[in-house]
């Protein structure tokens, strides 16, 4: 079995970035727990708009920022930013964006209503992780999707950047949690996921308006392996994964480092078939 080294973690909150939750709790301790067992990582999560910069010591990567990601015919340029839990001696990049995370709260704005365009943001952040990782001739053996913001990667590393030397090799895990979204995406959707190396028919699939089952069914379908991250989730989210005949770990509770260790290995050994 083939040994897994580097892990890429595409998480949507990290603790101390942003208030404590189940998904921030989960995005500091795996990778920092990862590593001290002797992997290499690679951590990115959203500059969410409440992430206080000076306090947490941001600062923007100028060689990795600076290109253009083209979302429904519009331009939107990319900034990579990044700062250092020293604790844990980990280093989180942050993906960032005037339009998308800028002076704006996470899913949700102040009120609790949820932003129009978390679908481009979703978007905007799968394709801009995967960009950087590129750009840092970085080639994880696993990367691990955690929230449903992270929920197209998938599709992007199997389809859209599957000639791409940094992920030619990658098997992809996903995290399956208890926080949702309650507002489907919009119709135009399709038209935003879009891009080389994906096309509508590849997409056939998804029921519309997309809403938050039908995102995961369609990271379920592009990741080689599943995890159930949370006690509670969605149970059709959870038997669609259960059925689709890919590794599945179930939930561990507090056992989750050593299990997600295990399991790497696990999905990653299948690079020898």
């Amino acid at each position: 079995m083939t040994k897994v080294n580097k892990v890429l973690f595409i998480t949507q909150e990290i603790s101390p970035y942003v208030s404590d939750s189940e998904l921030a709790l989960m995005g500091r301790n795996l990778p920092s727990a990862i590593q001290e067992r002797g992997r290499e990582i690679r951590t990115f999560m959203p500059k969410w708009g409440n992430i206080n910069e000076r306090r947490n010591q941001l600062h923007e990567v100028i060689r990795l920022s600076g290109m253009n990601l083209i979302i429904d015919d519009t331009d939107h340029p990319l900034i990579i930013k990044v700062a250092s839990i020293q604790s844990a001696r980990m280093q989180v990049y942050f993906i960032d964006n005037d339009d998308y995370f800028q002076n704006r709260l996470q899913a949700a704005d102040e009120d609790g209503k949820e932003y129009e365009d978390n679908d481009e943001r979703a978007v905007f952040y799968a394709r801009g992780v995967l960009e950087t990782v590129k750009k840092l001739r970085w080639q994880p053996d696993v990367i691990h999707c955690h929230g449903w913001m992270t929920a197209l990667a998938p599709l992007y590393v199997k389809r859209a950047y599957k000639e791409e030397p940094s992920f030619r090799e990658s098997k992809v895990v996903y995290s399956l949690y208890e926080d949702d979204f309650k507002a489907p995406f919009e119709a135009n959707f399709l038209n935003k996921v879009l891009v080389k190396g994906i096309n509508k028919k590849e997409l056939a699939s998804l029921k519309m308006p997309v809403d938050y089952v039908a995102l995961n069914k369609l990271a379920i379908d592009y990741a080689d392996g599943i995890v159930q991250q949370s006690e509670h989730v969605n149970e059709e989210v959870l038997a669609y994964a259960r059925q689709c005949g890919k590794p599945f770990l179930e939930y561990q509770g507090d056992n989750f480092a050593d299990a997600c260790n295990d399991f790497y290995d696990l999905v990653g050994g299948e690079n020898e078939e």
